[in-house]
């Protein structure tokens, strides 16, 4: 309740952030989030793709993303922006652990291979999230990073990962 009144206070629109995501086999999902961004942030990223620092341009990230409001900030500092994901977890969309579930827009431009990441639940955490986050700024290295995780699943990995994600959330490690 108190991270909805702040982003309320912090800047007009909704509390929460919804977007189309793909799931488990290609499966299309709404993911949930706390809104970091001012409402109109998709389409102001067309003006922004040219600082787009993740090679490949498959996913977009980009250091002081001017989208990003000043409560966004603090959240996504500590990961609070990413709670409302539990919803997708109770609704069987996502699981704690997995894979990072990617847009519908990425997977447009995704080759062959790539796919191999959707042959698992899509997850709040994983390898992408304790051995980088906003730090890792190459596509391939991430798709790496799920083939490795899908390999070497098991629920004490999963457990192991959980407990890594406090520790780096903690510790504001990779955080944007």
């Amino acid at each position: 309740l108190l991270i909805a009144l702040v982003i309320k206070l912090d800047s007009p629109g909704p509390i929460f952030f919804k977007q189309e995501r793909i799931g488990l086999h290609c499966k299309k999902f709404k993911i949930w989030k706390f809104r970091t961004m001012v409402t109109n942030a998709e389409k102001l990223q067309a003006n922004l793709e040219a600082k787009n620092e993740i090679k490949d341009g498959v996913l977009f990230k980009m250091k002081d993303d001017p989208r990003i409001t000043k409560i966004g900030k603090f959240l996504r500092l500590y990961s609070l922006d990413e709670l409302p994901q539990l919803f997708n977890v109770l609704l069987g969309d996502m699981s704690l652990v997995g894979t990072r579930p990617p847009t519908v827009a990425e997977v447009a431009m995704y080759d062959e291979y790539h796919l191999q990441r959707l042959q698992v639940k899509p997850g709040i955490t994983g390898e992408w999230q304790v051995r980088g986050r906003s730090e890792v700024l190459d596509f391939e290295e991430i798709v790496q990073m799920d083939l490795d995780y899908q390999k070497r699943w098991s629920f004490i990995y999963d457990v192991h990962l959980l407990i890594q994600t406090v520790t780096v959330v903690l510790a504001r490690k990779g955080a944007c």
